[in-house]
């Protein structure tokens, strides 16, 4: 199956002369709808970017090193990140079949806007040296974070028929890149350079960094509260009557009679919980080897804007190779990434890797959804679409539970970094194995038998 991640063309709304028909006011309310939601991937990709993958991990390294040997800063810091997955992983399925029944998606999505947010202000304000308030404030980030995520997500097929889905979806995906490389190269400015926007040395920089990514989450959230609506319930559906634990437990048995879609979640648990591992720990683990915090920064606000392009080009790929053996060569250029993260000493190297991750990371995750809707029967796609989202933030707990484990007892990060080969090589294995025609029959005939 070959799917064209081409986005499509940005829609402006157009004046007329004369009276304006029933269709094209419709028309031009739906496309108001998808650039809303378009725009809170520009929103939410600030906090992955400066928070989680950039600023944050090299200004707690920073911190903890004058209290703690540089290895058990980067255990902690993978504690931290593992744990907030698991909760993210046991209360998004909770929120989110609450928020559908009860219609409250777009207001639990804006509680975890606001929980977000004010989490990431808070960590601006934590004094210097204290370690631990910072990664409490950033596990409830990034909670909200990733609970929202999936709210976000699950209002996709509201404001995308099932023709432009996956355009829509891919275009969100790249906006997120372009916006959170767009802060991310104001908040660098401002920390290389203080002086030159009147702000004072030290940390004002860094500081001033998180309390922009807390008022940029804000402000791009907006558009979608004002023009996306909130899906209707399920029809035969009461709202309230259904215990969330009964419809999640529900979701997971389902997927013993869908053998096909099955192996692929495992599959894709397992490689994605490799490359959110390499997203977490990279600049920590650089940090821990002696890379600097510029090149840190600089190389990751690189890695934003060549993804982008790079996660359309690798969607045209699939055209030739088919998505299967696509995301496997991006699961073998992971299992390159990895080899060589051992061996990283320099900074050109950190570099060299973050333009290996930009060329890989977007269209492996891009195809892996474009699958994944292929083995989902159309009549159950938001629910389990709900269900990927949040599998996908679940997978990223063992990663760094494991790095984490292993950089403490051998007491480099260096060892840590080889506990991500079996993940992208049984991974990939197991992908290969996915029988995806049989599994989209299977799908076919379950709507066709609803």
């Amino acid at each position: 199956m070959a799917v064209d991640f081409t986005p499509s063309p940005c829609y402006h709304s157009t004046i007329m002369a004369g009276p304006t028909s029933l269709p094209d006011v419709v028309s031009r309310a739906r496309r108001r709808a998808i650039d809303a939601w378009c725009l809170y991937d520009v929103a939410n990709s600030a906090f992955a970017t400066s928070v989680v993958a950039a600023i944050l991990p090299v200004y707690f390294a920073a911190i903890a090193v004058h209290v703690m040997p540089a290895n058990l800063a980067t255990a902690r810091w993978g504690y931290a990140s593992a744990l907030a997955m698991l909760g993210s992983g046991v209360a998004g399925p909770l929120i989110g079949a609450w928020a559908d029944r009860h219609r409250m998606r777009k207001r639990m999505l804006g509680v975890c806007v606001a929980l977000g947010a004010g989490c990431t202000a808070g960590i601006a304000l934590v004094p210097a040296g204290h370690w631990f308030p910072l990664l409490a404030l950033f596990a409830a980030a990034f909670l909200a974070f990733a609970v929202g995520n999936a709210l976000y997500d699950s209002l996709l097929p509201s404001v995308a028929g099932e023709d432009d889905m996956h355009r829509v979806s891919a275009r969100g995906f790249a906006w997120g890149y372009w916006g959170g490389g767009v802060l991310l190269a104001i908040n660098l400015a401002w920390i290389l350079m203080p002086k030159r926007f009147g702000l004072p040395e030290g940390d004002a920089a860094t500081r001033l960094s998180f309390a922009s990514v807390a008022v940029w989450w804000l402000a791009f959230s907006i558009p979608l509260f004002r023009r996306v609506s909130e899906p209707p319930a399920e029809q035969g559906e009461p709202l309230g009557e259904a215990n969330p634990l009964t419809q999640v437990w529900g979701t997971l048995r389902s997927l013993g009679g869908r053998p096909e879609l099955l192996r692929f979640l495992i599959a894709f648990w397992l490689y994605s919980d490799g490359i959110g591992t390499i997203i977490k720990m990279a600049t920590v683990y650089g940090s821990e080897v002696g890379i600097g915090r510029n090149d840190l920064i600089g190389s990751l606000l690189m890695v934003q804007f060549v993804a982008a392009p790079a996660s359309l080009a690798f969607g045209r790929l699939a055209k030739t190779l088919g998505p299967q053996r696509s995301v496997a060569l991006g699961i073998a250029g992971y299992v390159g990434i990895t080899v060589l993260g051992f061996f990283m000493t320099r900074p050109f190297h950190f570099w060299l890797l973050a333009a290996l991750v930009a060329l890989f990371q977007g269209g492996t995750q891009a195809l892996s959804r474009s699958m994944f809707a292929a083995l989902v029967p159309k009549r159950r796609m938001s629910e389990l679409f709900g269900f990927y989202s949040v599998s996908e933030k679940m997978s990223g707990v063992v990663g760094p539970l494991l790095f984490g484990i292993v950089a403490q007892v051998s007491g480099r990060g260096r060892f840590a970094v080889l506990t991500l080969l079996p993940f992208f090589l049984v991974g990939a294995w197991l992908l290969l194995t996915v029988d995806l025609d049989a599994g989209h029959r299977r799908a076919q005939a379950e709507d066709a038998g609803a």
